[in-house]
């Protein structure tokens, strides 16, 4: 990473840090009045970043060395290292939307339900038996279902509550494609909204099924509810914890939740 910097042009001394590290050293860089700060991660990892530096001056400039990059893919930043660090060294300047939950913020989205579920154990597989993270994932994603549940929510929008029973609530900053081969893209970081998807209550059986219909354009108003034009939600629940996906990480969260889009607030380097 150094040597591609360098190549690029920016005079760097890279440090491999922990994810507290990274958002103390992310926050006292734009405190110091730092222009720009390069982060190389995955969606974590930027995401941490990004809470430390949003709403300054200080620049961010992704080098994406993550698994799935979808921030860095969203932005058309390159998956290439040298490529990516030309972009940290030229690139131009673009604002976008972040979103946060109870204060911790996201760069592409957070999920109750079935989601967090598998990821929860698909980093307890790697930490235990040194999984790959896509095999991990897999095992996961066929544990989960085998349990398969419903979680019972309290959902408000604009003073409007709703309780539900949902397999998933998704949250996204900024709206999300669903059907293939462009499922899990953003056109945009920029509308100023929440995505928000509520799944129904299905049985296992249905529940894939309604993914499959999602996934080749063919939704049925009976599979989900989505909520258009969100900047605020909140999620209630009688639990004292909830399981909560933030950009691919878990964390457990005391309810309520409160979910909000922060316009324009991240200043990202791009192609």
């Amino acid at each position: 990473m150094e040597e591609a910097l360098a190549k690029a042009g920016i005079t760097a001394q890279p440090q491999w840090l922990s994810a507290l590290e990274i958002a103390r050293a992310a926050r006292n860089a734009a405190g110091d009045g730092t222009r720009l700060v390069v982060a190389g991660g995955g969606d974590g990892t930027i995401g941490c970043v990004a809470g430390a530096i949003a709403g300054t001056a200080t620049k961010l400039a992704v080098i994406p060395i993550g698994t799935l990059n979808h921030f860095a893919r969203d932005l058309g930043i390159p998956l290439d290292l040298a490529e990516a660090a030309r972009v940290a060294a030229s690139g131009r300047a673009r604002k976008v939307d972040i979103a946060e939950v109870n204060g911790r913020v996201f760069v592409n989205n957070s999920a109750i339900g079935i989601y967090p579920l598998m990821v929860a154990n698909r980093d307890l597989q790697r930490r235990t038996l040194g999984r790959s993270k896509r095999l991990a994932m897999l095992v996961a994603s066929l544990r989960t279902l085998a349990r398969f549940g419903h979680q019972r929510l309290t959902v408000s929008v604009d003073g409007q509550k709703e309780h539900v029973d949902t397999p998933l609530l998704f949250v996204g900053n900024n709206s999300y494609r669903l059907d293939a081969p462009a499922a899990g893209r953003r056109d945009s970081l920029q509308e100023e909204e929440l995505f928000v998807l509520v799944m129904r209550r299905k049985t296992r059986r249905g529940f894939i099924a309604a993914c499959a219909r999602a996934l080749i354009g063919r939704p049925s108003d009976s599979d989900m509810v989505q909520l258009d034009n969100v900047r605020r939600l909140r999620v209630g629940s009688r639990r004292s914890l909830l399981v909560v996906s933030l950009d691919g990480e878990v964390e457990r969260l005391a309810p309520p939740l409160d979910y909000r889009i922060r316009p324009k607030a991240l200043t990202v380097l791009v192609p």
